[in-house]
Formats: structure tokens, sequence, C-alpha cells
């Protein structure tokens, strides 16, 4: 009767609408929380790509503008002062070599003009000018006197050259021509061997004849490649026809024709980078500088070279320890940004995970509320019939002792069901005033609490769900225990937490106790209460991070991690201390202190409750 009667109300079954109804939204709202948590997780990707792009352009960018210019702006200023190196160097060393010409050509046209033609027949005093002018060096190899006929009139040498006429050769006929004198490029004439001459022609009473040296070719190639520029570097001569006058180093000797056109050196001076634009020989594979300069007599072509490579080396290595360390930093940039961003997208990310428990959070003390709400309306509509059935109980009570002749065996049954149905009703009506209580306290109110009789009303709320694990409730209440100044709704919180998490402990194990106790504590002014349980227990090292928001060790979605955390920090807030004590597969304890008045600093919080217990507003008891 009593199970139709409460099933078949119309509350009941709006009750049972409105839970399919939330069972329906609960399914739906994990669906949408998964492709919102799939949605977030897209959004942190791109969050994270464009503040790596952001990052990079902006710093890379800069920096690479700023790099690659500092090294194109030094490689060029690098080989412009190379450049500026060489021609200084073949300027000076063309100067060396037109002052030795032009000394050698002074030295016979002293000698033509302070000796007779007949003192310089005589072959001793000939050979006299010859010593005299060799004094400094070995300049000279030989030195000849010569008519207007091309024959020797005399001759100091190591050759035998006074049988050969000279009137035919390119040297003679140019210097006849050009009446003064004459420096010859390299020839092998009657010697067979190369060598070049200077000549000067005089007259002397009506008669012509020419004063004619060679030059010593060892001396004057050892002039030539006087120049320090490493070790591929070389100096050498080439004539108009692109003919060596000196021997190369690298490749080719004296009289060979060179392979580097000669036409293509413009100007008196200048600085060439061969190689780079297709104008060296194949056989010349590495680019190589070139500077050159031209002598004015005779019209010779100096050339001072040396790989590109060698030339430039210093220059190369500064410029690739500028590469390296422009691209260690770009590196370095690179992976700073991802690791910045990498930490501020976790930070983000943690923000974003601790508003979503907030808000959650939120929700839920909403739903406690309403919870609360409906809880009073639930408790007042079955008070209602609770009190038609107590009347009726009465009723039918007194009709039974009114009405005589009934069997006594009857009586007796009836009236022991009768006590039975007041017994029940007396129950239900427990409840529902626990019930009223739970939703009273939704809302933050100080008042004197008796802790034993509210822990009591926690049990009595609790009694169920730990009947259904197998774990029973044991107290040890100190009698007459005096009442504190507190807040019953967030104790009720504290304490609904601590229980709610001592029942799960027992997860897995058939049966189980909750042992809760209080002590008054008169040396620090408050009470001491024990919350016990004969669970799981928890480890060493998660018990230093039980009290960290957000941390459970529940399975996902059977906790949030606040509940400890809320009841930490209320506990701090009315002026206690919470702390615990674990042994994994024995047990957990939580010990509280409660303060018997609330500390200064809490009472500005709730200074209008605190106006409404003081003796001038006295509150409800």
């Amino acid at each position: 009767m009593q199970i139709d009667l409460l099933f078949g109300s119309p509350l009941l079954d709006q009750k049972n609408i409105r839970m399919k109804g939330y069972r329906l939204g609960t399914v739906a709202n994990s669906r949408l929380i998964n492709n919102d948590e799939g949605q977030k997780e897209g959004h942190y990707a791109r969050l994270y790509r464009k503040f790596v792009i952001l990052t990079l352009v902006g710093s890379l960018v800069p920096l690479l503008l700023v790099g690659w210019g500092i090294y194109i702006y030094y490689s060029d200023f690098s080989i412009g002062r190379m450049k500026d190196s060489f021609r200084s160097q073949v300027e000076s060393h063309r100067k060396i070599i037109e002052l030795f010409l032009k000394e050698r050509t002074n030295d016979l046209q002293v000698i033509a003009e302070t000796q007779s033609l007949d003192q310089l027949q005589n072959k001793g005093n000939l050979g006299q000018v010859f010593e005299a002018i060799n004094q400094d060096g070995r300049y000279f190899t030989d030195l000849g006197l010569i008519n207007d006929q091309g024959r020797h009139l005399a001759y100091i040498g190591p050759y035998d050259l006074r049988k050969f006429d000279y009137s035919q050769t390119f040297w003679f006929k140019e210097l006849m021509a050009r009446r003064n004198f004459f420096v010859s490029d390299m020839f092998t004439g009657f010697r067979n061997n190369p060598h070049f001459i200077i000549a000067i022609l005089r007259f002397q009473g009506g008669r012509r004849w020419i004063l004619r040296a060679s030059i010593d070719t060892e001396y004057f190639r050892s002039l030539v490649e006087n120049v320090k520029i490493g070790l591929t570097g070389e100096a050498y001569l080439l004539n108009q026809a692109g003919v060596f006058q000196t021997s190369p180093r690298s490749s080719g000797k004296i009289m060979d024709k060179a392979s580097l056109p000669v036409d293509q050196f413009e100007g008196e001076s200048g600085v060439r980078i061969l190689g780079m634009d297709g104008n060296l020989p194949k056989r010349f594979a590495p680019q190589q500088i070139v500077a050159y300069a031209w002598l004015k007599e005779p019209r010779w072509l100096l050339i001072v070279k040396q790989d590109y490579g060698e030339a430039f080396r210093d220059v190369n290595n500064a410029n690739k320890a500028t590469l390296v360390f422009l691209h260690l930093s770009l590196l370095g940039i690179i992976i700073i940004t991802v690791i910045i961003t990498r930490t501020m997208i976790k930070t983000i990310r943690k923000r974003d995970v601790v508003a979503g428990q907030l808000d959650r959070q939120l929700m839920q003390a909403s739903k406690l509320a309403s919870l609360g709400e409906l809880s009073a309306g639930v408790a007042h509509e079955i008070n209602n019939p609770l009190a038609i059935i107590l009347t009726e109980n009465q009723v039918i009570r007194d009709c039974v002792q009114e009405t005589p002749g009934l069997d006594e065996v009857f009586t007796k049954d009836l009236l022991e069901s009768l006590s039975q149905i007041d017994n029940q009703i007396q129950r239900c009506t427990l409840i529902t005033h626990n019930l009223l209580r739970f939703s009273r306290r939704t809302k933050s109110m100080i008042e004197m609490v008796n802790l034993n009789a509210f822990l009591g009303e926690v049990t009595q709320l609790m009694e169920g769900r730990a009947r259904g694990k197998g774990v029973q409730f044991k107290t040890d209440l100190e009698k007459d225990l005096a009442p504190i100044l507190s807040d019953p709704s967030q104790l009720q919180q504290v304490f609904l937490n601590l229980i709610t998490n001592a029942i799960d402990a027992h997860e897995g194990k058939p049966y189980g106790t909750i042992s809760i106790s209080t002590r008054s504590n008169p040396q620090r002014q408050g009470v001491e209460i024990v919350v016990a349980d004969t669970g799981s227990g928890i480890s060493q090292v998660n018990l230093e991070k039980i009290f960290d928001p957000f941390f459970t060790t529940k399975p996902v979605g059977k906790g949030t991690g606040l509940g400890l955390s809320i009841s930490y920090s209320i506990i701090k807030r009315l002026g206690g201390d919470i702390s615990v004590e674990s042994v994994q597969e024995e047990g957990t304890r939580f010990s509280l202190f409660l303060p018997f008045k609330l500390p200064t600093d809490s009472q500005g919080d709730h200074q209008e409750a605190l106006d409404q217990t003081s003796p001038q507003n006295p509150g409800k008891d």
C-alpha cells in the first residue's frame, strides 16, 4: 500500500521524468564535452602554430636581414680590401722592375757617354767597365761593342759571339730605326739561350756604334718573382704577344705562349678574379685573383696572381664563423621559441583546466542548491501524507480500543502492526527532518553548533550509502561537549567529503569501519575530531599531495580532486587545522581541530551572522 501510494504520486512521476531527462542530458553533455575537448585540442594546436610562426617571423627575419647584410657587407669590404692590396702590390713591384731596367739602361748610357769608341775597343778597358757595372750584383751576363755593320768590335762574356753578324737581327734593326736605346723581349739569338738585351746607340766622329749588354736571366727572374704571396701565389712577365718573359711557378716556361689572353687586361693596371665569369681556362680550375700592370719600357705585362681560396682564406674563415654563429643563433631562437611557446600553451591549458574545474564546481554548487530546494519540497510533500497516515493510524488504534468483543489475538496483532507503522512514520519523519536541515545549510550562516548532534545527522545521511558497501559507523563522542561557534553549512561539506572518501576507500573490500570521535581541548580552546577508516590507505607519495587542488586517485569521472582541497581551505578559514595519517592496506586517519570561537580575521567575513547570534539579536537555536 505504501509503495503504491508513493510511486503513484504525481510528484514522483514528475521526478522520474526529470531523472530520465537528466540521464539523456548527461549522455548528450558527455558527447558535447568530447566534442568540446577535441575543439580545444585543435584550438591549442592552432594557437601553438600561431605563436611559433609569429615569434619566428618577428625574431628571425630581422636577424636574417641584419646577419646577411653584415655578411654581404663584410664580404664585399674584404674583397675590396684584398683587391686594393693586390693592386698596391703589383704597382709597387712594377716600379721595382722598371727602376731596375732604368738603372741598367743608365749604366750603359753613362759608359757610352764617358768612354770613347777607341777606349771601349780596348778589351782590357772593356773588361774593367764590365766589372764596374757588375760590382753591386750580377746584373749583366756579357757586354759587347758593335759597329753600324752589325759586327763586334769588342766583347766580354762567356760566349763566342764575335763571328756573328747582327745586322739582320730584330733588335739591331729596331735600334737603328729608333736612334736611341732599346730593351728587347726575351729571345734565344745566336747563343740558343733565352735572354734579353739593352742596347745603346751612339754617334761619335761621324761613326755610329752600339753598346750592347745581356741581362742575367736568373737574376732578373728572381727579381720578378720576389713577391711573398702564399703557397699558390706567383709573379711573371708577359710580352704583348702573350709570351712568357720569365718562367711561371705553376705551369709553363720562359718563351712559351701563355694560355691567358693578354688582350683581356685593359688599362694600365687592375685586379680581376678569374673563374667567376668563365674566363679562366679549364686547367686553371681554381678561381684566381689576378693583379696586373703594364711596364712602360719594355711594354711587358706584370702578372701577380694567387688562388682565390688561399687569398681569401682568412676572410672565408671569418665569414664561415659568422654564418655558423648566425645559424646557431637561428637554431637557438627556434629552440627557445618552441620551448617558450610550449610552456605558454601548457600554462594556458592549465588555466583553462582550472577555469573548467571552477565552472564545474560552480555548477555542482548550483546543483547542490537545487538539490537542497528539491529536498525541502520532497520533505514537505512527504510530511503531509505522513501526517495523514499518523492520524489515521491513531484513529484505527482508538477504534480498536473502543470496539468490544474483538478477538484478543487479532487485537494484539493489529496493535503491534499499528505500532510498527508508528515506528516507520517516525523514521520517515526523521529522514525528512534531516533533508530539511540539509536544505537549510546550503547557505552560509554562523551559529552555535553542537558537534555531536551535527555528526550524528551527517552519519544518518550517509548511513544508507555506507551500508550498501558493507561499511559500518562507530562513534566515540565526548559527553557534554561544548558547542562551537562556526558555519554548519561549510562543516557539513567538510564532513560529507571526509566520510564519502572513507566509504570509497573500502572499494573492493567486503566490509569496513568508519570511526568518528570528538574530544575537547581546553588548552587550545577548541574541539578535536578524528575520522578514521579501515580502507585501502594512501601511499606516502600521494599523501603529500592530497590537499592540492585537482589531485585525485579516483578514476576519471568519479572525482574532481577538489573535495579535500576545499575542505582544507574551509577548516583553515574557520580557524582550525587538519592533518592526515595513513598506512596502505590498513586505513587512513584525518585529525581536525576547530576552535570554540571564530578567529578575529574570519569574524569580519561573517559579521552579519555574528550580529544575529549576539545577545541583542538572538538567533535561532
